[in-house]
């Protein structure tokens, strides 16, 4: 059976400097699933950065959606654990690409969103049920309620998501300017 650890935190909190921090400590044969889409330079210069940050052995796998097929590809034999960051931005993906109008659709779209996205996160945790896992994810509910539509369902929708990941995880840990704190 995985272990699973959970850490999140706010923007810039060091969440991610941790959880690879982990991940290298582990000792184990690492697999770093990049939520990321490149869609601007400034998300281009951000990715490029953080695969500076990375071992050269680590094999990046870039995907926010559709995690079963890793359970049957090479990639998974080759990997004790799997570092995933981040579930905020796999969500803001998931969401974007639904082409849902949030101004004018209705709360029973955006329930049938928030069931596939579930799906989704059932798929991810599903990698960790033999091999160990570390998520990175953002606490959105500390802060300014979105004054948007699709800001509110997405800060509800995250907050159930983290919610759901932190009940399943062996580990949760809340960062803050770069100190972890150990919730569970």
């Amino acid at each position: 059976m995985g272990r699973l650890t959970f850490i999140i935190g706010g923007a810039r909190s060091g969440k991610s400097h941790y959880a690879e921090k982990l991940a290298k400590e582990s000792g184990k044969k690492v697999s770093y699933l990049a939520t990321s889409i490149p869609f601007d330079e400034g998300m281009k210069n951000r990715i490029q950065k953080h695969r500076e940050s990375r071992p050269k052995e680590w094999i990046t796998i870039e995907k926010y959606r559709d995690f079963d097929k890793i359970l049957e590809s090479k990639e998974y034999e080759e990997t004790d654990i799997f570092l995933l960051d981040c579930i905020t931005v796999m969500i803001n993906n998931l969401m974007f690409y639904s082409n849902l109008d949030f101004d004018n659709c209705t709360v029973e779209q955006v329930e049938d969103l928030e069931k596939e996205i579930i799906q989704q996160i059932e798929k991810l945790l599903a990698l960790s049920e033999y091999k160990d896992m570390i998520i990175v994810s953002n606490e959105v509910g500390m802060g300014l309620v979105p004054t948007y539509k699709m800001g509110n369902y997405y800060r509800d929708i995250v907050g159930r998501v983290n919610q759901r990941i932190a009940l399943k995880a062996d580990e949760v840990f809340f960062l803050i300017s770069g100190f972890p704190m150990k919730l569970k």
